[in-house]
């Protein structure tokens, strides 16, 4: 972000430089909040989506961890989750969007933890399953890329079915 100007970021939306600064009156902060916002909803959108899958909620969240290996294998263990990666960045050096990624993080939490009560999860579990699914993902995520190896993915996805699973009283 520090090595893209405003001027760049107008030129390549084809939008008069004078819009950036009326739609995001602090500027690239104030734009790059908006984007990691948005972002975060497309992503946990995209994760949530495993949950309502066919099958039960212990082989959707098995589906979700394989998805995400592949996809870091198709994409040779660049494409994690945007946001984590933002968050790691800046969490000390930027407030505005320190504030941004928490931003999505609670919403994730709150949307995720709604989601897996209408799964069946008892009220009282949910939020923090779905803190734990978070948590093994994205550090998951940061595992895998650095070993470049999907076995990070693999157990964390053991451990959180294992969570689900006790969540919801069903034997192995």
């Amino acid at each position: 972000m520090s090595g893209t100007g405003l001027k760049q970021i107008a030129e390549v939306a084809k939008a008069p430089f004078g819009s950036i600064y009326h739609f995001f009156p602090g500027g690239k902060d104030d734009l790059a909040g908006e984007t990691i916002r948005r972002a975060g909803a497309d992503y946990r959108d995209l994760v949530l989506a495993f949950f309502d899958g066919p099958d039960d909620l212990i082989t959707n969240v098995e589906t979700a961890f394989a998805a995400a290996a592949a996809v870091l294998v198709e994409t040779d263990y660049a494409d994690a989750c945007p946001i984590a990666t933002v968050a790691l960045e800046v969490a000390s050096t930027n407030e505005t969007l320190r504030q941004a990624t928490a931003e999505v993080f609670t919403d994730w939490i709150e949307v995720g933890g709604r989601h897996l009560e209408q799964r069946g999860v008892p009220p009282e579990a949910a939020r923090g399953l779905i803190i734990g699914f978070i948590t093994s993902l994205e550090g998951a995520f940061v595992l895998a890329r650095s070993l470049r190896s999907t076995e990070p993915l693999e157990v964390a996805g053991l451990t959180v079915k294992a969570a689900v699973r006790e969540a919801l009283g069903t034997a192995a």
